[in-house]
């Protein structure tokens, strides 16, 4: 007998949270980085950043860790 995966209310999920959270630390090193002269180089590790966490978010949730 299979239990049905579990329902998270309003992307409450691990997957979204971990997503959320790392494209916010992603865009926070952005703006920084963009009032620092701009600084190109931490512009863009914090623009790779918000893209691994858009990419973890859809890894975690085939892995069945977000919304279905």
């Amino acid at each position: 007998m299979t239990s049905a995966p579990k329902y998270y209310h309003h992307g409450r999920s691990p997957a979204a949270w971990a997503g959320s959270i790392a494209a916010a630390v992603g865009f926070i090193i952005v703006a920084i980085a963009a009032m620092l002269g701009p600084n190109w180089t931490l512009v863009i590790i914090g623009a790779a950043i918000v893209l691994v966490a858009g990419l973890a978010t859809l890894i975690m949730k085939i892995m069945g860790f977000g919304q279905p």
